[in-house]
């Protein structure tokens, strides 16, 4: 029944009732709100404001941190000033933490809808799928990007609260004044979440094809553990430059004194490419999928 209500939606003006307007179906403002009301986005939130917290009373009862022979590294220079202690956040956290949220966000937009059995609702409001998946792409972009940004943000807040405002200290030797040190950290940001597309597109895909939400969250989960491993068999050789994975810690040339594009650019693009690919497979997919739920 649900899926004959579906198939019967208005094909001609003259089906169309007064007033009803397509793109004015389920607003990107009345989705977000619905998502931000949502226990899992109070949850994850709360979990990515209290990391600094959590990295700060580790240092505090470890002491100072600090590599054998005077080696220094990013991780040592955490307490150098705030600036090293966002940096050195986002190094704890990009390569799985923020996984997590991203993932979420993607992969429990259709799915969420399905195992309610709202889908096949709005669905037959009539919202035109390609505006639900526009809408629901569009807050879990806008969710990700908060999320990716809540977290250097207090960081950067909560170190310079316990170690001072001052030069970004460069692992190899050398300072950042503070100036650069912010712009530089603003690239970093912007790579790490262009970084975590191919993720996004991999759950929001896996989101269309299946009603249960932790299937669509974990597989993109999985999956991106798997680039990860892959990433680490060296006898792979060239073949590891197509995976997303390589490239994941490429914002790590912007601490150094010169800024590099080259490898930002590599990763960059290829997310991007991944991306678009598997955003087009979901809208291609859904837009042919047998709505039942």
């Amino acid at each position: 029944m649900s899926t004959q209500v579906e198939r019967a939606a208005p094909a001609g003006p003259q089906e169309v009732a007064e007033g009803y307007r397509a793109g004015r179906t389920l607003p990107v403002r009345v989705e977000l709100v619905r998502q931000l009301k949502r226990r899992r986005t109070l949850v994850m939130g709360g979990i990515l404001f209290a990391l600094p917290f959590v990295l700060l009373v580790a240092f505090r009862i470890g002491g100072e941190p600090g590599g054998p022979n005077n080696q220094i590294s990013l991780m040592d220079s955490a307490t150098a000033s705030g600036a090293n202690f966002a940096a050195v956040n986002l190094f704890a956290s990009a390569g799985f933490l923020l996984v997590v949220p991203v993932a979420l966000f993607f992969g429990d937009t259709v799915a969420s809808e399905a195992g309610w059995s709202s889908l096949r609702y709005l669905l037959a409001a009539p919202v035109p799928r390609a505006r639900l998946l526009w809408s629901k792409l569009v807050v879990a972009l806008l969710l990700s990007l908060a999320a990716i940004v809540l977290l250097p943000l207090v960081a950067l807040a909560v170190g310079t609260a316990a170690y001072g405002w001052g030069p970004l200290e460069l692992p190899t030797g050398g300072s950042l004044p503070t100036g650069t040190a912010a712009e530089r950290l603003a690239i970093t940001v912007a790579y790490v979440f262009v970084s975590q597309l191919v993720t996004a597109a991999l759950a929001f895909w896996l989101s269309t094809k299946t009603d249960a939400p932790l299937g669509a969250v974990g597989g993109a989960v999985g999956l991106t553990i798997i680039g990860n491993v892959l990433d680490e068999v060296t006898a792979l050789g060239g073949w590891r430059d197509l995976l997303p994975a390589h490239w994941q810690y490429a914002w790590l040339d912007t601490v150094r004194p010169e800024l590099d594009w080259t490898r930002l650019i590599q990763g960059t693009s290829l997310s991007v490419t991944y991306a678009l690919v598997l955003f087009a497979l979901a809208f291609r997919g859904f837009a042919r999928k047998d709505v039942v739920s």
